[in-house]
């Protein structure tokens, strides 16, 4: 009896995990409201993820790249770091790895949906996001206020915020790595470059498209409740590509 109730309980989980693999992997429709709330994209994320933007509509042809720099406070007063390029350091958990960690394309997604976002906005609005604000626990509501200053007609400042929200959180945990708990605040950058394009893969000349940068004013650090910074620094810290607090 016990032995037919796990298989009865093994087989209901596995269809289940196929069922929201499928909805997940399946165009946007209807049938997605089954399984109600945010619910499939809360099991589906961040193990189980899964995207065709490989193969259709067609192969990705470009790279992201998310740098960051920070104030850092000395005996002399403050000091601006220079850039770090996150997404090397975190690939660099991956290639040549036979098995990768999962969090090795971290960065090069924080980078993604926030020019995804910002590309989104009226330019109004994208002149504002490049000025500071960093200053006082209210910086991001003053930012939120003088965003809402200008018309927004397709409702697309909230989705920017929100991805400028884990930008901000992701550079923090980066900058703390990095340089320690002297960081006083966050300046990152994402950007795009596209690959050489197909029509001219036989070019020996042809050169990449220029980096299309996302410009971005300086942050106050943003902690997320329960993440561990002394993990993360651990993780990301292990990499080649990166001198951190502890080694310079």
């Amino acid at each position: 009896m016990i032995k037919r109730t796990l298989m009865v309980i093994a087989m209901a989980i596995t269809a289940f995990h196929l069922f929201a693999s499928f909805l997940w992997i399946a165009p946007s429709s209807a049938l997605r409201e089954v399984i109600p709330g945010d619910l499939l994209s809360k099991y589906m994320i961040p193990m189980w993820g899964q995207s065709w933007s490989v193969f259709a509509p067609e192969p990705i042809n470009g790279d992201y790249y998310f740098d960051v720099r920070a104030v850092i406070s000395t005996d002399n007063g403050e000091e601006i770091t220079e850039w770090v390029r996150a997404t090397d350091v975190e690939l660099d958990h991956s290639t040549y790895k036979l098995f990768p960690p999962r969090s090795a394309g971290l960065g090069v997604g924080v980078a993604s949906d926030l020019k995804g976002t910002w590309e989104d906005l009226p330019d109004d609005q994208k002149a504002i996001v490049k000025l500071d604000y960093f200053k006082g626990d209210d910086s991001v509501d003053r930012l939120k206020t003088k965003l809402a200053e200008y018309e927004d007609p397709k409702n697309t400042v909230s989705s920017y915020l929100a991805s400028e929200h884990i930008a901000t959180a992701y550079a923090t945990q980066v900058a703390k790595a990095i340089w320690g708990d002297d960081v006083q605040r966050v300046q990152y950058q994402a950007a795009r470059q596209n690959v050489v394009p197909f029509s001219e893969r036989n070019d020996r000349s042809a050169q990449r498209p220029k980096i299309q940068p996302v410009p971005v004013g300086w942050r106050a650090l943003v902690t997320e409740e329960n993440q561990s910074e002394e993990e993360f620094a651990k993780y990301f810290c292990a990499s080649d590509e990166v001198r951190c607090v502890g080694e310079q």
